[in-house]
């Protein structure tokens, strides 16, 4: 079994004064993809933004490949090897695509897995052909596939997607699906919260369902079939 490279032991989370995680736990191994599901509203976004230190206040253990970032603060979580695709993707519109490629630093040089630029329009051809425009004029999928790219330029190992099938066309949902499954291959962590069951379904080695901001269940991949029922009861559909 793979070794362990993030994991949270009682993590609680604040907004202001709204109490939002309740000690949640969860283990990652190194080279999976797991899948954050469950209603909206459930807490699935708010873990992401706990393990990245985005929170008002956070507490319980943060152990991140060995070392413990319980109090490390936001700033420093990136070079941890830590990459976070957030919703709304935070490209920087005025920007070409290009310089949006080539702003962000190795923040991670331990790993070498920071991807050069070629293999990037390798992975994402519109990429490529859009390298000089501007964010502004990028489709909500090319923006996408921006954001995610840029991130695996920083030399993250560790990826934290947030909804990034969201609103986007079928074919450009396919991409991003055999993006993820090249980024397995390769040695990426990936950590989804996905509403977009189907999406994540064939993707993900394990799923974690969140309930009122903590883990209530594991459902590994074998089990999937099996347990659908239950799945479609967690997601309320």
């Amino acid at each position: 079994m793979a070794e362990t490279i993030l994991s949270l032991a009682s993590v609680h989370g604040w907004y202001g004064e709204s109490h939002v995680l309740h000690g949640v736990d969860l283990e990652i191994r190194r080279g999976e993809v797991v899948s954050l599901i469950g209603r909206n509203g459930a807490g699935r976004t708010t873990i992401l933004r706990a393990i990245m230190g985005l929170l008002d206040r956070r507490e319980g253990d943060l152990q991140i490949k060995g070392r413990d970032m319980s109090h490390t603060p936001a700033h420093r979580m990136a070079t941890a090897g830590l990459g976070y695709c957030p919703e709304e993707r935070g490209i920087f519109s005025t920007l070409t695509c290009e310089e949006n490629l080539l702003l962000p630093p190795v923040l991670d040089t331990r790993n070498g897995m920071a991807v050069p630029l070629n293999e990037i329009y390798a992975m994402f051809p519109n990429l490529k052909e859009r390298a000089h425009s501007p964010g502004t004029r990028l489709s909500g999928g090319e923006q996408q596939m921006l954001a995610i790219a840029r991130i695996l330029r920083t030399g993250a190992d560790i990826l934290l997607l947030d909804e990034i099938s969201e609103g986007l066309a079928p074919v450009i949902v396919q991409t991003l699906g055999r993006v993820i499954q090249e980024l397995k291959s390769r040695g990426f962590t990936i950590v989804m919260v996905e509403q977009n069951f189907r999406f994540a379904a064939p993707l993900a080695d394990r799923f974690f369902v969140i309930e009122h901001g903590r883990v209530v269940e594991e459902i590994p991949q074998a089990d999937l079939s099996a347990r659908m029922d239950d799945i479609r009861t967690y997601l309320g559909v």
